[in-house]
């Protein structure tokens, strides 16, 4: 099932067909914005979309009272789509063609999300994964961010491609992290001790009555598959294999994690004025799952391809968004939006005063959907290419996993064509039937190419090897000069 065909016990909630419920004045309204944004995790990684196995009861209650962007697309990898948040701009235009080998870096001459919504008084912090460059004029700390907690490289524990040295010993638990300007160790699973951060930095704001932007970015549930054994138990004891039991019990702690946020936001009386969303950053990744040694499919909510796919199953992935008495519960969006939205969208909500010479933005403001489920939205082309090509390979990747995508039709590889709305599994392929289709997608797609080109700052670097990669030339400095401090975030056990 696809997420725009709703799961039976979702389809009762969808009758809705506005999404303003106040009489709230969403330009320059000045909400508070926490964005959570997981890693890996597919349209079919939520109960509420239909998968079989998993339990993720607070995200589907969420699902139920939010108002939820049904066709939302982003980039089939986590640093593109990471940038074009960012930037509120195509990932390529950023120079971000990979997730590694220096590729992955956001160039240094935009202006970001949170730069932006500094303009308008907000406070600004990141909790987990960053993945927009490592050196020191890329870290979210010289990017807009006034509190950072985060990991190194793409995942916790790639130690070769950038994360800090000890985090291989045992990735996701008790990590060695950059706290603002410091390296600190940590304690506990690092999901856990991500939204324990995020929320003590929260009250903090709330008290102070400071509008902030929490970017709460999770490095879960990427490989490798390592969760609490609380949350594996279930999982192993019915059959499944560890692997299984690691990424689910990874989803179903991001659940509980989500579920005490949102309870805390309630105890603070902070709803009210706070725009909560949920979204992955791209297609799921996934081992076969094995019950009791026999391979079972995979619960993709019936979509072709998963990450690193140009496919619906690669960019397709959840949108929620929730602003207590402000947006509609259980309303539908069903026109096409994208992850190069978020940024004009948070800056028209915050009255950010912008550059008169910045980046020029690739996306659009989704107020007017946020207003008005149904309201007119004009058709569009994105843009998506998997990137990832080897050194030295970009000429022969310009037709390799990629494609272009319209309110009705995905045209990939330079040779498929497909209708969404009819065929959102992508089983059919009518490029035959619709030549004049094919034209028009395959032209935009040689002139977006064309455009891209120039702006791809960071092909042709070398590759860094591991013992000089900038955060473990940090860290080897800090543990000779003054060690490693142990760090833990503020308590919030009193706050009931």
């Amino acid at each position: 099932m696809i997420m725009k065909l709703r799961t039976l016990g979702c389809i009762t909630l969808c009758m809705a067909s506005t999404s303003l419920v106040g009489a709230v004045p969403l330009e320059n309204s000045r909400p508070n914005i926490i964005l959570i944004m997981t890693d890996d995790q597919g349209m079919g990684d939520l109960s509420c979309m239909g998968n079989p196995i998993l339990k993720t009861p607070n995200l589907d209650r969420f699902y139920e009272q939010s108002t939820r962007f049904t066709d939302f697309q982003v980039s089939p990898t986590c640093a593109p789509t990471r940038s074009a948040i960012m930037s509120g701009r195509a990932p390529f235009k950023n120079g971000v063609t990979h997730t590694i080998f220096q590729r992955e870096r956001m160039a240094l001459d935009t202006f970001t999300l949170p730069q932006a919504l500094k303009t308008a008084g907000y406070a600004t912090g990141i909790f987990g994964k960053w993945h927009l460059g490592d050196e020191e004029d890329y870290l979210p700390g010289s990017r807009g961010f006034d509190e950072v907690l985060i990991h190194g490289a793409g995942g916790i524990g790639q130690v070769s491609l950038g994360d800090f040295p000890p985090n291989k010993e045992n990735p996701y638990f008790d990590n060695v992290l950059l706290h603002n300007a410091t390296i600190v160790q940590t304690t506990g699973f690092c999901t856990d001790l991500f939204f324990q951060s995020g929320l003590a930095w929260i009250k903090k704001q709330e008290e102070f009555g400071t509008p902030y932007f929490a970017y709460i970015s999770l490095n879960a549930p990427h490989g490798p598959y390592f969760a609490p054994d609380a949350y594996k138990k279930r999982f192993l004891d019915a059959g499944y294999d560890e692997k299984t039991a690691g990424r689910y019990g990874m989803i179903e702690n991001i659940d509980d994690n989500f579920g005490v946020l949102w309870e805390k936001l309630n105890a603070w009386k902070a709803l009210d004025n706070t725009l909560l969303i949920f979204m992955t950053d791209n297609g799921m990744s996934m081992p076969p799952i094995k019950l009791n040694g026999k391979k079972q499919d995979v619960f993709n909510a019936g979509m072709r391809g998963r990450k690193n796919s140009p496919n619906e199953g690669g960019t397709h992935v959840p949108a929620f968004w929730y602003w207590n008495g402000v947006l509609g519960e259980g309303v539908d969006v069903d026109a096409l939006t994208a992850h190069i939205d978020l940024y004009k969208t948070f800056c028209d909500l915050a009255g950010a005063k912008l550059p008169s010479k910045m980046q020029q933005m690739d996306g659009r403001s989704l107020l007017p959907l946020l207003k008005n489920s149904n309201e007119k939205w004009a058709d569009r082309e994105l843009f998506v290419h998997c990137g990832r090509w080897k050194a030295g390979d970009l000429d022969n990747f310009k037709f390799k996993k990629c494609g272009v995508r319209t309110a009705k039709w995905r045209f990939t590889n330079n040779a498929e064509l497909y209708d969404i709305p009819t065929d959102p599994g992508e089983k059919t392929n009518v490029a035959s039937a619709h030549p004049e289709v094919v034209d028009r997608l395959r032209k935009s797609y040689n002139n977006w190419w064309s455009s891209v080109l120039p702006l791809m700052v960071n092909e042709g670097l070398p590759r860094v090897a591991p013992d000089d990669q900038p955060l473990a030339i940090r860290y080897n400095k800090q543990l000779k000069e003054k060690g490693i401090p142990k760090w833990a975030p503020a308590k919030l056990e009193n706050d009931d």
